[in-house]
């Protein structure tokens, strides 16, 4: 996971997604399960949210390729326990359907609000670590979150970053297509200090 910027609500926002919404609100004040089937309104954003975020995974910071990909709108804060924000932009995080399940209505950490440097990669065992400076408090929000997302016990999803540095490595893939790709990579390759020596050796895309 890595800091990720909060983009503002589309301009159609307001009239495709909040305002029947909040209609369906007046109506039924605390929906639950199969209430929510059919105002599931929130998916009209999907576009605006895929462009916005650059097809970047909040959670895994990793790119949902078009075809494939199956992205999804995550309530942050869960609509069942705050309906009074499930239409809300501030509350979406565009992330792939895996996470989002992944995630459920568990308490994580948001990646608006990280701070850069929280998440560390080990380049040699390509699991993810709290910084071992954090306040005991954040650090343990770190595991919990890594835990929760199963950033480490899913050795598919190891073996995919090992993959991907190792592409880059050998000079099959440019630092820009990386970043473009993998940003959390990218982003530690940087913030680690190996970016600036290895990201010139650029190769074809």
């Amino acid at each position: 996971m890595i800091p990720v910027r909060p983009e503002p609500e589309p301009e159609n926002f307001e009239l495709r997604v909040r305002e029947p919404g909040f209609k369906f609100l007046r109506e039924v004040p605390e929906p639950t399960g199969s209430q929510w089937k059919g105002r599931e309104y929130w998916q009209r954003s999907l576009p605006n949210m895929r462009k916005a975020y650059r097809c970047i995974c909040a959670y895994c910071a990793q790119w949902i390729p078009y075809g494939t990909g199956n992205h999804s709108v995550d309530h942050f804060l869960p609509k069942n326990e705050y309906p009074e924000i499930a239409y809300e932009w501030s509350n979406f995080r565009y992330v792939s359907s895996r996470f989002n399940a992944r995630k459920g209505t568990n308490r994580i950490l948001d990646p608006f609000q990280i701070k850069e440097g929280w998440f560390v990669l080990n380049f040699l065992s390509f699991l993810i670590r709290p910084e071992s400076a954090l306040p005991p408090d954040t650090k343990k929000a770190v595991l919990n979150t890594i835990r929760i997302l199963r950033l480490n016990e899913d050795e598919d999803l190891v073996a995919e970053r090992q993959s991907w540095f190792e592409d880059f490595r050998t000079g099959q893939i440019s630092f820009s297509f990386l970043k473009k790709k993998r940003p959390f990579i990218a982003y530690e390759l940087e913030r680690q200090g190996f970016g600036a020596v290895m990201k010139g050796r650029e190769a074809p895309e």
